[in-house]
């Protein structure tokens, strides 16, 4: 039985809760937050015990599931890798780059699982590709939500658009050649919106949205690639494949276009999206990997290079901003 503690029980620190409680060969020992008013009512309603400090908690589990705020995950990581326990960490995975170098080489050194709460990768839509051949030329995103307050401690950079960088390097792996960036801060101190343009050494160029500030919320994600267009709603958790029909496509819904090279025919594929509990799904591959052993799914190499390409845009914005 693995023992897990949750670290931070703020609104989604609650949600990590209510999915280790319902989970089997998990053990969820307790939690800790340093807000008495939180803690008390989080301890009444869960029936869960309350630990007075971290380092209290962390001598009693085997893995630490830390969703405190960003300028916190660091001090927490270091606090659990180094008495040998395995974590789950919210995204970023930590405040600066410098603390996320670290936290690669702590990872190494201990021999523990680490894996970062990059939610997407568990969204239905998004696990509906598993098996479509996916080599994107032109990616076009919208990451739009309205303001709140909570997650304003980093910019909408750290705190919406690193979801899709994250998607983004796992679909093209190449390295970045160039990023061209503008943000403005409009109700914090850092960017509150930001388009982005990414290219990367084999051609692929990705222009990227996002925006906390927005009247309406949208998560969209189109992949351009040779014979394709894949749209990927992440709200509505729905995903389109749209390309030149094959053999197997018997069951698509078609339609035939006239091209300069001949008639070709489209198909349309809703592909399938079954309706999983994408936090519980994250959860249960961090817990998996623990127990067989294997690389998590997204794990500190993977949060780093998120945050790498995160900081370069941020540079690239304070730049612009000193030129302007």
């Amino acid at each position: 039985m693995l023992k897990v503690g949750v670290f931070g029980v703020g609104h989604l620190g609650k949600f990590h809760l209510n999915n280790w409680k319902e989970m089997e060969d998990v053990e969820l020992v307790g939690f800790y937050d340093p807000d008495p008013y939180t803690s008390k009512a989080v301890a009444q309603k869960y029936n869960l015990k309350h630990f007075e400090s971290a380092d209290a908690l962390l001598n009693k589990i085997d893995a630490a599931d830390i969703v405190a705020p960003t300028t916190y995950h660091f001090e927490l990581c270091e606090a659990a890798i180094k008495k040998g326990k395995h974590v789950f960490v919210e995204k970023p995975m930590a405040d600066t780059l410098e603390q996320g170098k670290q936290l690669v080489e702590m990872v190494k050194e201990a021999g523990v699982k680490l894996q970062v709460g990059h939610v997407e990768r568990f969204n239905p839509a998004f696990l509906a590709l598993q098996n479509v051949e996916l080599k994107p030329m032109f990616i076009e995103v919208h990451r739009l939500a309205q303001f709140n307050a909570r997650g304003t401690e980093v910019s909408v950079i750290l705190d919406l658009m690193i979801h899709d960088i994250d998607i983004i390097l796992k679909l093209v792996q190449s390295d970045v050649r160039n990023i061209y960036a503008s943000g403005v801060a409009v109700m914090t101190d850092t960017p509150d919106i930001a388009n982005v343009r990414i290219e990367f050494n084999n051609g692929c160029v990705a222009n990227l949205t996002s925006s906390r500030i927005s009247m309406k919320k949208m998560r969209k994600m189109r992949l351009f690639q040779k014979d394709a267009y894949i749209g990927i709603d992440f709200l509505e958790k729905k995903t389109e494949i749209i390309k030149l029909k094959s053999d197997e496509d018997d069951s698509a819904l078609s339609f035939d276009i006239e091209t300069p090279s001949g008639n070709k025919t489209i198909s349309i594929i809703n592909a399938p999206a079954q309706p999983v509990n994408a936090i519980k799904e994250e959860l249960h591959a961090f817990v998996n990997s623990i127990q067989q052993n294997t690389n998590t799914v997204v794990n500190e190499i993977d949060g780093l290079m998120a945050m790498e390409v995160a900081h370069l845009i941020l540079e690239k914005i304070s730049n612009t901003a000193i030129l302007a």
